[in-house]
């Protein structure tokens, strides 16, 4: 059953979670949270972050190429790597066999 606990808002709308909550949620000093707005209030749960990474138009060109299976598939491949303005033939890539 839920427990509802007091808790103070303090400057810049910063407030505390109490200690019991921040332990079984396991939200520490530095956690992300996220902040929804509902009907009735607002419901603040843990977050999830997940990282990512921002390829250049380079390194896809490289994803392309090295993973193409086969003559026909490197083709498109080149020809999609040159849609990018690139050159294939200054990419670091390996030809599948029979490219």
């Amino acid at each position: 059953m839920a427990t509802l606990e007091p808790a103070r808002i303090g400057k810049r709308g910063a407030f505390v979670i109490p200690a019991r909550l921040r332990k079984r949620f396991g939200i520490r000093e530095g956690s992300i949270v996220i902040a929804e707005e509902r009907e009735d209030g607002i419901l603040v749960r843990p977050a999830v972050v997940m990282p990512f990474e921002r390829y250049t138009p380079e390194r896809r060109a490289e994803f392309l190429l090295n993973n193409a299976v086969g003559a026909d598939d490197y083709a498109q491949a080149v020809e999609e790597v040159r849609r990018m303005g690139l050159d294939p033939d200054k990419m670091d890539h390996v030809k599948p066999p029979g490219a």
